[in-house]
């Protein structure tokens, strides 16, 4: 079974991105135009400069902005770890999720994982 990050590479010819580590790859509140998966590396995600969570290799991240009409980011993404990321704009995403069921069912868990994750953390906190 592909994961995400299979796909991404897989339908996008764009070229990988690199990041250094403590780099910013976007910012909450701006416009986003691609998705991305992690090739290489560790990405944290931030909310009101407060980590929310650490994403690992295979990892897809910046979905939302493709979905939500506003494309607007809703966190901030900052390289961990020096990265290698590979984008996926709106239109290969929607023809990926078309032609490929499993990747949108992958998309949806990833995120489902994450939105967890998330909760049990919240949990701690209350």
């Amino acid at each position: 079974m592909l994961k995400p990050i299979d796909t991404v590479k897989l339908f996008e010819n764009r070229p990988e991105l690199a990041f250094k580590a403590g780099e910013t790859i976007f910012e909450t509140g701006t416009e986003g135009t691609v998705m991305y998966g992690i090739i290489e590396g560790q990405v944290e995600m931030r909310l009101n400069g407060k980590l929310i969570e650490t994403l690992e290799m295979g990892d897809v991240f910046g979905e939302g902005a493709l979905l939500h009409s506003d494309h607007l980011r809703s966190s901030t993404a900052i390289a961990k770890t020096d990265c290698i990321l590979g984008p996926m704009d709106r239109e290969h995403f929607l023809f990926a999720v078309q032609q490929t069921p499993m990747f949108a069912i992958e998309v949806l868990r990833s995120y489902s994982d994450r939105f967890r994750r998330v909760k049990e953390l919240f949990q701690a906190l209350i």
